[in-house]
């Protein structure tokens, strides 16, 4: 009866499988592990590298803080060249190198630190699961002076808007120029190139702000995860105000049958003043 019973729980391909000892709830599974010098044979083949230019602006505060850079891309087995002369930044990787996707994490690096952000937060893009978006606002607007006061509402009054946005989304943001540089999760990264792209477009942060603030609080309740949040959502329609035009009151002239009189010629008011008569010696 006990070999019947399991029979028909275990139908199909089922009744092959067997209880597996990773297959416990206890083990995360979507958990990435850290990756150590003991899982690489030896040396990488090839050489890998990156450059990237930076401002002259940011000439002196690269010189400053180098030494930091190098020793913190040397745990890695990553080498750094800081170039006056043509304003770049290389790295390369060496033979201590372990990590293929270090090479990756650098490049990163010396991209935020061309676009000012601060060496102490742009580190941080060596470490597991933290990425960066460098997003592009300047072609998204012609009008300088539209593009200033969009790109003014992503700061917000006292900063309060990039602050609530970084909170919300868990990532560091930094507005410089015509960029603005991300760093934190895969996840709020997507959600802060939302916000930033459609603050750009004329639609304002502080909409998808209450947004994420719904969608943090519904995150919370078990018993809504598998329900859409469609209907809790708020649904903003953009209007557009009208513009009040200027009525121009024209007025009526009288109606006459007869058509204006026909304005004189040269010839006639010579004729009527009595220059015509006159020679040409005493005109």
């Amino acid at each position: 009866m006990a070999e019947s019973s399991n029979n028909e729980q275990k139908t199909g391909n089922n009744r092959f499988r067997k209880d597996k000892p990773w297959d416990t709830d206890d083990i995360d599974h979507w958990k990435i592990d850290e990756f150590k010098p003991e899982e690489i044979s030896g040396p990488f083949t090839e050489e890998s590298s990156f450059a990237t230019l930076f401002p002259k602006y940011r000439e002196s505060y690269l010189k400053e803080v180098w030494p930091l850079v190098t020793k913190a891309l040397d745990k890695y087995g990553i080498s750094c060249v800081l170039d006056l002369v043509e304003g770049s930044m290389t790295v390369k990787t060496t033979r201590k190198a372990y990590d293929p996707y270090s090479i990756m994490k650098a490049r990163d690096l010396i991209k935020l630190l061309a676009r000012s952000v601060p060496f102490e937060q742009a580190v941080k893009i060596m470490e597991d699961g933290v990425a960066c978006d460098i997003i592009k606002i300047g072609n998204i607007t012609r009008n300088k002076e539209r593009y200033v006061k969009r790109r003014q509402r992503l700061i917000g009054p006292n900063g309060n808007t990039l602050k609530a946005i970084e909170l919300l989304t868990q990532c560091y943001m930094m507005v410089q120029g015509n960029t603005v540089s991300a760093m934190g999760p895969y996840k709020g990264l997507k959600e802060l190139r939302r916000i930033v792209l459609d603050c750009m477009k004329n639609i304002h942060p502080i909409y998808r702000i209450k947004e994420l603030m719904i969608k943090r609080e519904l995150a919370k309740d078990p018993k809504l995860a598998d329900e859409s949040w469609d209907r809790f959502l708020p649904n903003f329609k953009k209007k557009s105000a009208k513009k009040s035009k200027k009525v121009v009151i024209k007025e009526k002239k009288e109606y006459t049958p007869f058509p204006p009189a026909q304005e004189l010629s040269k010839v006639d008011l010579q004729l009527a003043s009595g220059e015509y008569f006159l020679s040409n010696k005493k005109k």
